[in-house]
């Protein structure tokens, strides 16, 4: 059953820092090429959780990680613009230790093939999920806050339509993913991810209306390329 389109990708390469819009993108098993496969970690984490993200130091999300030959994610190097846009390697010890002067300890980087993911290799939401939460909201609200990297523009306009959708699949171009589960959410909905500036509110709403959970984790259950303006269709389990 055809259900909507392709609306947007996103990729993330370095866990917390900006995201890249794609056209077009190739999925593996371990998520979409490129996608969060380096990130900072905190020494002094004893948690389980060691990654530097936006909960620690909101600015991470103005830093803009990209790969300089996007066309090889998985053998190019990374580079990343800051702020004032300098761009840097991403291992260069000027970046890593700016970044460490805004944790205010030492870090350390990390880059893995499969991915530093919170959870699950791939998120989806749609927009009209996303067009219910910001009617609620006395100001803009920027799906990139959410770090989903495919928006699905549904033809029934339905909002939170893919929490029906857990325990089935979606065909997306080239590809199947299997729908897992609902996303618990935390503090990195409540940085803005141009100002970088954080409040409580976009946090507080989906917790108070949605049992704390927005856009959906999923598994890829074959490889391919997806791209924007796919149809993207519904199978059962």
């Amino acid at each position: 059953m055809e259900i909507g389109r392709v609306r947007e990708i996103w990729r993330y390469p370095v866990k917390s820092m900006a995201g890249e819009s794609l056209e077009e993108a190739r999925v593996s098993w371990h998520g979409l090429d490129g996608d969060r496969r380096a990130a900072f970690v905190r020494g002094d984490d004893h948690s389980g959780f060691p990654w530097l993200t936006a909960r620690q130091v909101p600015e991470l999300v103005r830093y803009r990680p990209f790969y300089r030959d996007p066309d090889d994610v998985r053998h190019s190097p990374l580079l990343v613009e800051t702020p004032d846009e300098r761009h840097l390697a991403l291992d260069d010890a000027e970046l890593q230790a700016e970044l460490a002067g805004l944790y205010g300890r030492p870090l350390s980087l990390i880059r893995i093939k499969r991915g530093v993911f919170d959870s699950l290799p791939l998120s989806l939401m749609s927009t009209a999920t996303l067009a219910t939460l910001d009617e609620r909201l006395d100001f803009a609200l920027d799906g990139r806050r959410f770090r989903q990297n495919i928006i699905i523009e549904t033809f029934d306009g339905r909002p939170f339509a893919e929490e029906s959708w857990v325990g089935s699949a979606l065909a997306i171009g080239e590809v199947q993913v299997w729908l897992n589960q609902r996303i618990e959410r935390c503090q990195m909905i409540n940085v803005d991810p141009d100002t970088a500036v954080r409040t409580s509110a976009t946090l507080k709403l989906v917790a108070q209306t949605r049992d704390n959970c927005a856009g959906m984790g999923c598994t890829p259950q074959s490889t391919g390329w997806i791209q924007v303006g796919d149809v993207v269709r519904l199978r059962d389990a």
